[in-house]
This record gives structure tokens, sequence and C-alpha cells, in this order.
């Protein structure tokens, strides 16, 4: 199999990556603007790693890049839902304009499949917890999540009219290895600078449910859309923790015992979901089911982000 990977140089493409050179010749895209070439360990020779930015780069030197190639995991974007508001354009930009241009370099190019990281951001304050696949979207609270349901508008269209299949994997909070952007990344930088306290945004109430990169990666693999031109899964956990208690396991993880300053707000920032639950009943009807825990996965990143100071010190 002939696999491009767009962001392969990021945290989720990266471990995708790492996985696909088993069996696949993979084609990496990356313009290093929150990628890393550290993060890539591919020794078999099966890769290429070609720097562009797709939001900016020609239709035709993109489906040039595809020609050949079976299909293209879409992975790269800006995942940053805090900063979409200072700065306006990089939703747009990073994941329409980016997602755009992909869906007519593949179409152009002849590629058969695409698959894609949407997120459950896409759900907004959903009052139907758990959230299915088949809840109507409600009013976006991020331009991030606005910019995913654009992404996976057009993708749909380009499914339609068969101009290749798409899977769509919407995605709650993603730990892990390579791990480098998310609250546990930004309570270590805390508590290595003062290990006498811990600032947190919000109250701490936050529900949320987390998904090791590893079960990630696997649901990239393994689930598939097999019926329809367009298939849509959440992927998630069974269940979610509060905020403060993932706090609780970052500082336990570091053997430290600082006192805890918590805001006032139900949410930690602008756009953020005080409550993202995901009914993942569909993806485990297909066979795939998350196999490390949320509490596993949190001690995993923090253990990573210590042995791997550089991560930290990363803008």
């Amino acid at each position: 199999m002939r696999t491009i990977v767009t962001g392969g140089a990021g945290f989720i493409g990266s471990n995708l990556a790492r996985t696909l050179e088993q069996t696949d010749e993979i084609r990496i895209l990356d313009n290093f603007s929150t990628g890393d070439p550290r993060f890539l360990s591919l020794n078999s020779g099966k890769h290429e790693l070609i720097e562009v930015d797709i939001s900016t780069a020609k239709i035709d030197f993109l489906a040039e890049i595809m020609v050949g190639f079976d299909r293209v995991f879409h992975i790269a974007a800006n995942a940053d839902v805090r900063g979409g508001w200072s700065n306006y354009r990089v939703d747009l930009d990073q994941n329409v304009i980016a997602t755009s241009n992909i869906a007519e370099a593949a179409r152009r190019s002849g590629v058969k499949e695409i698959i894609f990281a949407s997120t459950g951001c896409v759900y907004g304050d959903s009052t139907i917890i758990p959230t299915s696949e088949n809840e109507p979207f409600p009013i976006q609270t991020s331009l991030y999540g606005a910019s995913k349901v654009a992404a996976e508008g057009i993708l749909s269209s380009y499914a339609a009219q068969g101009a290749f299949s798409v899977t769509v994997f919407r995605f709650v909070s993603v730990l892990g290895q390579n791990y480098h952007h998310g609250h546990v990344v930004d309570f270590v930088r805390k508590l290595r600078a003062n290990p006498r306290e811990l600032a947190v945004l919000g109250n701490g109430t936050q529900r949320k449910s987390y998904i090791h990169v590893k079960d990630c990666v696997q649901a990239l693999i393994e689930l598939r859309s097999l019926n329809s031109p367009f298939e849509v899964f959440n992927i998630g956990h069974d269940y979610f923790i509060p905020v403060h208690e993932s706090a609780n396991l970052v500082i336990k993880s570091m053997g430290l015992a600082p006192k805890i300053l918590f805001g006032t707000e139900d949410r930690g920032w602008i756009g953020d979901n005080p409550f993202t639950f995901l009914d993942i009943s569909k993806a485990k009807s297909f066979g795939w089911s998350p196999t490390i825990s949320i509490e596993e996965s949190v001690e995993q990143t923090v253990q990573y982000l210590l042995e791997n100071e550089w991560v930290l010190s990363r803008d």
C-alpha cells in the first residue's frame, strides 16, 4: 500500500507514520509549524518526507505528489482551540483551505481514499451526553470546531460525487508519546516552574474523556468506510474524568504535593466545552475498542514529557 500522511511530523501523524511504515510505503507532508522532525523515528526506508504547506501549495503540485498513491491520511491541522480568537485566519487556512486543497489534489491524482482526523469539538456544548455521530451539530463554540465542520462538509461533497471514499474520525483529546500541546503539558510546565502550586483554568469540574494515541492510531488504521462513500466514527473512551482529577494524576506522577488554585468559570477558555463525552458504540460495533485507560494515558504522557525535556521547551 502506498500512503500519504499529512501532518506526519506532528503528534498523531508521527505515531501513525511509525505504525504504517511496518507495512506501507509512506510519504509524509508537513510544514513543521507544530510538527518536529525529532518526532519521527522511521528507519525502514519506506518513507519520504516533503516539507510543504498544504494550505498555500499549488493544487497541481499537491496532485503530482499524490500520483500513484492509494490513500491519504489527512492529519495536518491547527489543533489549538484557544488560539483561534487571537489569529482568526489560522483555523480557516490550516483546517478549511488545507482540506479543500487536499481533496481537490486527491481527486485530480486518482487517490481512492481519504481518512480524516476531525474532533469531538464539532458537537459544541452538546445537550445529549454521550453524544453519538448522528446528533445534529449545535451552535459552534470555537472557530476550531467550526473549521472542522466545514472540512467534513468539503470532504463529504467529494465523496458524494464519487471522487473517493472518506472516513472521518471525531476524536476526544489524545495523549501519549510525542504529545506536546494541551492541558497535561501545561500542567507539567507549570509544576516544573513552581512545584509548590498549580493554577488550573476553570473551576476543575470540567468533564473530559481522553484517548491514548496508540488506540487512536489503531482506529485510524482499522476502521473503514465499508458500506457508504462517507463514514463517521467517534473515537474516545467509555468514561470521563473531571479536570481536577487529571490535575491530581499529573501531580502524583511527578511526585509533588502543590496547592491547586482553581478559577471560577465552568470552562477553561473561550470555546472550551465543559463536558465532552462521545458515544463510541459504533466504533466498537466495527471491532475497535480502547485498550489503555485514561489514568494510564495521563501517567504515560507525564513520564514521556519528563524523559523528553526538549518537548517542554518547544514554543
